[in-house]
């Protein structure tokens, strides 16, 4: 067998029908369309209209909103980390950043940066340069002798201003 010679099996690829090629085409005149109304003209999307009836989509009960201004952190858990210290698959020589903890394979996806969070426990010394940390992440890994570094603007405190 060569190259030149191979080719589909019968049957395997189909012609197009062509449409509007007389009446003994058998696909002529209507070309298929049936006759008249809406679907037989051109011009037309009839997807979600249900004949002047509320659509299924209007009907259904909305929950929930997309926050605009959320950010989209990729969200790692201290008892991940250290496995994959053990692992050997993260060097807890340096300092560990978003950029080492996609490199491996931790951190997936967080445009905005990477958020440590408290799941699990943390035994190595290990110093963080991270967007977003939680308070029980913060604590685990200083009582372990490591730091945290957030690099995200803190959230502003609602001051009271009360002149008068």
């Amino acid at each position: 067998m060569k190259l030149n010679d191979l080719r589909d099996n019968d049957g395997a690829r189909k012609g197009r029908m062509r449409v509007g090629r007389g009446i003994g085409s058998g696909k002529g005149k209507t070309s298929g369309r049936g006759q008249k109304g809406q679907k037989s003209r051109s011009g037309v999307a009839v997807k979600g209209f249900e004949g002047g009836q509320m659509p299924l989509h209007m009907r259904i009960p909305k929950r929930g909103f997309n926050n605009p201004f959320g950010k989209d952190y990729a969200e790692v858990n201290l008892g991940m980390v250290q496995k994959f210290i053990d692992a050997g698959k993260l060097d807890a020589k340096g300092v560990v950043d978003q950029a080492a903890l996609q490199a491996a394979g931790l951190a997936r996806g967080g445009k905005d940066g990477v958020r440590l969070l408290g799941k699990g426990e943390i035994t190595t010394k290990v110093s963080f340069r991270v967007a977003g940390a939680s308070k029980g992440a913060v604590a685990a890994v200083e009582k372990a002798g490591g730091s945290v570094e957030v690099t995200a603007p803190a959230k502003a405190a609602k001051t009271a201003d009360v002149s008068e």
